[in-house]
């Protein structure tokens, strides 16, 4: 959900300046990126990141309840603006996050100690996607005692896997959600990982 939700913001918003931004008060102070340029929409896991030339970025978690919409300047909101945390205005869009629990602004370069997105573990959607990786990670002893449904939902092993996916995988690769993570061999937990991909 979240990788369509980048990629349907992307074309509306990379490359163009920010006119105007807002949130929700207590909250960041989004007009900090009021005539930078957009650069990226990304997710990452379960996390959609907006990047700035001016060298901050937005990190929205949407958690069961937010989402992100775009209207054309003048659209009228399907929802009401009261449930907008989030707003950033450029040049023919306006891209409302509502609902959203975590709506925060950072550094680009603190990305590295942010603690929830630098715990991450490769991300299934990703283009550069660290397969070796994932599976070390799943391997880790740690992980040993959690079911394969729990172990294919742990972002800081695999981001980008939520609840459909998870069990679509285990479906389609006949793995019992229940399984041990620990008593699943190489060639079971790398077909999770690859179908997953």
């Amino acid at each position: 959900t979240l990788y369509r939700t980048a990629a349907g913001l992307r074309p509306h918003l990379v490359g163009r300046a920010v006119t105007a931004a807002r949130a929700r008060v207590p909250g960041p102070q989004v007009e900090r990126v009021v005539g930078a340029t957009v650069t990226a929409v990304e997710a990452h896991g379960k996390n959609l990141l907006i990047r700035f030339d001016d060298g901050l970025e937005l990190r929205t978690h949407l958690r069961m309840h937010g989402s992100w919409h775009r209207y054309r300047p003048g659209e009228r909101w399907r929802r009401p603006a009261g449930r907008a945390v989030l707003v950033l205005e450029v040049e023919d869009s306006v891209a409302v996050c509502f609902d959203a629990p975590v709506v925060e602004l950072l550094e680009t370069r603190a990305e590295a100690l942010h603690p929830a997105l630098a715990a991450l573990g490769p991300d299934a959607t990703a283009d550069r996607f660290d397969r070796d990786e994932a599976l070390r990670r799943l391997r880790d002893p740690a992980r040993a005692g959690l079911t394969a449904a729990e172990a294919l939902l742990d972002q800081r092993a695999l981001a980008g896997i939520g609840n459909v996916y998870k069990s679509e995988v285990l479906f389609v690769e006949r793995v019992d959600p229940f399984a041990r993570t620990g008593d699943l061999d190489d060639e079971t937990l790398g077909r999770l990982v690859d179908r997953a991909r």
